[in-house]
């Protein structure tokens, strides 16, 4: 007969406990639990579910068991792709930084990035570097928080799951020991059982028997007393064992079982809640870099905006607008002899070639290379005055040099400054210290800014010899067409010409000022017109040539010097048939370094001075305080004070 035995519904609502009847006394069949701690199935939820003990020993604890071995590796599982997924966002964000790398501007495309379609590509290129780093910043808060804590909770989770087993485990042992010592107690109340019958029916058989003296009569009934006495015992014992082994059994599944299934299942649901809480970590870690991002999203998307097509097409316009004049108009060259000769092309012609960059060059080589001795201030093919460039481009670099130039002398007259307020006070309390240390420093600046001065006012003039080339009105088409040279142009052109024209007699003449010479040279650029001419420079040249021939002994001076045999070379080398008439300047008499800077007042025939200057001494003082000088670069005369110069004559050069 089989009955179920209802145990505690709240602890185990359906478990059923099955015991067989034998021999009128209730026993439950013996049970087995085994424990595999490598047991797989699919990861479920944790269920205490009906826990049948039956003949075949089927239970549940097996597959809890393996449920949980099977959570944990799970845990693992996502643990190794939360790893995979920062190896992949730190690969992306190392390939996005080589890509910005690769594709930063060059120092050659420096020019190509001052249109805005260039800046912004720029700008794109800085906001995705900055992308990428947002990305680092993902991989690393996702391999600390949730990588590393990944695989401590594994850690814990499978010690914990080891020491709930074990219990479990423990519980099984003890209650097959209590069910053993029940079969053990069973099999012997049985044996004592079947015993005492046995001695009954002896004892039966013998009474029956009259043969049977007394004697063994009395022996058989004390036989069956024994051993109903021992079945009585073995009785008593079996039912003892019966309650303890009920009672463990009850024990085991209504409270030992139960409880090792409940931190079970506390261990499994304490591995979901994890899972749930690193999954949510993750997203956070993400979406904490949102804002960033998106700042680097309006900063690309800005940058896009900031792109405009008419600015990029006028700055071409400006970088590559050349400036040169249009040539003339072909003239119609007729067949007859007659309409030929009156219809002579000019022989002074303007083709396209002449409004081209190389021939510019090629024209011009021999006389700006009076300008190569700085070698710091050269341009890329190594024309420091950029007489490589149209001439519209060619004002522009001058511009921006001269303003470098001065900004530089700005810098070294506020550092001479300076200097000379110290050396004031060191002059008016010696105790501070001694004036002599700061002279050394003083000439060096009156040095360096002499060369910044003489520098610029090379760049000056240049630039104003750009600005005429460039604002120069194109040659009437009339005024070509017989080969002559235009108005502007007209100044003592002819072979072997002993005279010069009025207003170029006038202009070369010297008025004691130095304005005179000045004016001539100016004049003589003017006069040169377009670069292709020459004509200003052969007439500054002759006029260099002839006043500079005793500035040799001015052999501190060297930068004036080069220029000087520059220009002397560059007369004799131009293939010119044009002869010039001039007044012969004063000779020097010897040279002079300027002790103090001194400043002209505007009026009469006073120049102006840079503190450390060399000028040229055309006459000497008379007794009244002053110095007429002469200027070697732009051959501007004056006269200084006698105490602000340190003269040096030509017969003392000569003796030193």
């Amino acid at each position: 007969m089989i009955r179920p035995v209802q145990p505690a519904s709240r602890i185990l609502p359906d478990c059923m406990y099955i015991y067989s009847s034998s021999d009128n006394h209730k026993r439950p069949y013996n049970i087995h639990l085994t424990m595999h701690s490598d047991v797989h199935c699919a990861p479920s939820l944790l269920y205490l579910g009906s826990v049948l003990v039956s003949n075949d020993k089927v239970d549940q604890y097996d597959n809890l068991a393996a449920h949980t071995h099977k959570g944990i590796e799970f845990l693992d599982k996502y643990g190794n792709f939360v790893k995979d997924r920062c190896a992949i966002e730190l690969e992306y964000a190392g390939k996005l930084r080589r890509l910005v790398k690769s594709y930063q501007p060059k120092r050659k495309e420096e020019d190509e990035y001052q249109y805005s379609a260039c800046k912004a590509f720029r700008q794109l290129l800085q906001e995705l570097g900055d992308f990428a780093g947002q990305r680092e910043v993902v991989a690393e808060n996702l391999q600390s928080n949730v990588v590393r804590e990944l695989h401590l909770l594994a850690k814990e989770l499978r010690e914990e799951r080891k020491q709930h087993l074990n219990e479990g485990a423990k519980q099984v042992a003890v209650l097959n020991s209590a069910i053993g010592a029940l079969e053990r107690a069973r099999r012997a109340y049985e044996r004592a059982a079947r015993e005492s019958e046995r001695a009954i029916e002896t004892f039966d058989k013998a009474d029956a028997d009259l043969s049977l003296s007394r004697a063994e009569l009395e022996k058989q009934k004390a036989n069956v007393k024994a051993r109903g006495q021992a079945c009585e015992e073995a009785k008593q014992e079996y039912t003892e064992q019966l309650r303890k082994t009920n009672e463990a059994q009850r024990q085991h599944y209504e409270q030992r079982l139960p409880h090792v299934f409940k931190q079970l299942q506390d261990l499994d649901e304490k591995r979901i809640k994890n899972i749930k809480n690193f999954m949510l970590s993750s997203v956070d870690v993400e979406r904490k870099v949102f804002p960033i991002i998106m700042q680097c999203l309006d900063g690309m998307e800005t940058a896009a905006n900031s792109i405009n097509e008419k600015e990029d097409t006028q700055l071409v316009i400006e970088r590559y607008k050349s400036g040169f004049v249009p040539p003339e108009e072909f003239r119609f060259e007729a067949a007859s002899g007659r309409d030929s000769q009156e219809h002579a092309p000019p022989q002074h012609h303007l083709t396209a070639a002449r409004g081209t960059v190389s021939h510019r060059v090629k024209k011009r080589g021999g006389l700006l290379s009076i300008f190569t001795s700085n070698k710091n201030n050269m341009s890329m093919d190594g024309k420091e005055d950029y007489s490589d460039l149209p001439p519209n481009q060619k004002k522009k670099k001058l511009q921006a040099k001269v303003l470098e130039l001065n900004k530089q002398v700005a810098q070294e007259q506020a550092a001479m400054e300076g200097l000379m307020k110290m050396k004031g006070v060191y002059e008016t309390n010696p105790t501070l210290g001694d004036p002599m240390t700061v002279e050394g420093q003083l000439n060096e600046c009156c040095d360096k800014l002499k060369k910044l001065r003489q520098q610029l006012r090379k760049y000056e003039e240049l630039l104003a010899e750009a600005h005429s080339q460039v604002c120069a009105p194109p040659l009437h088409p009339a005024a070509r067409t017989n080969g002559a040279a235009p108005p502007a142009q007209a100044i003592s052109i002819g072979s072997n010409s002993e005279s010069l024209s009025r207003s170029a007699s006038e202009s070369s003449v010297s008025t004691g000022t130095g304005t005179g010479t000045t004016a001539c040279a100016s004049a003589a650029r003017v006069a040169g017109g377009s670069p292709e001419s020459g004509l200003g420079g052969e007439l500054a040249a002759a006029h260099d040539h002839a006043n500079g021939h005793h500035d040799h002994h001015d052999h501190h001076d060297h930068d004036d010097h080069d220029h000087h045999d520059h220009d002397e070379h560059d007369a004799h080398d131009h293939e010119s048939d044009i002869d010039y008439y001039y007044e012969p300047d004063l000779q020097p008499l010897g040279y002079c370094k300027a002790l103090y800077a001194f400043e002209a007042n505007g009026t009469g025939s006073t120049m102006r001075m840079e503190c450390g200057e060399r000028l040229l001494v055309l006459e000497t003082d008379a007794g009244d305080g002053w110095t007429r000088v002469r200027r070697q670069h732009t051959r501007e005369e004056g006269f200084v004070p006698t105490t602000y110069i340190a003269t040096t004559l030509y017969a003392d050069a000569h003796d030193h």
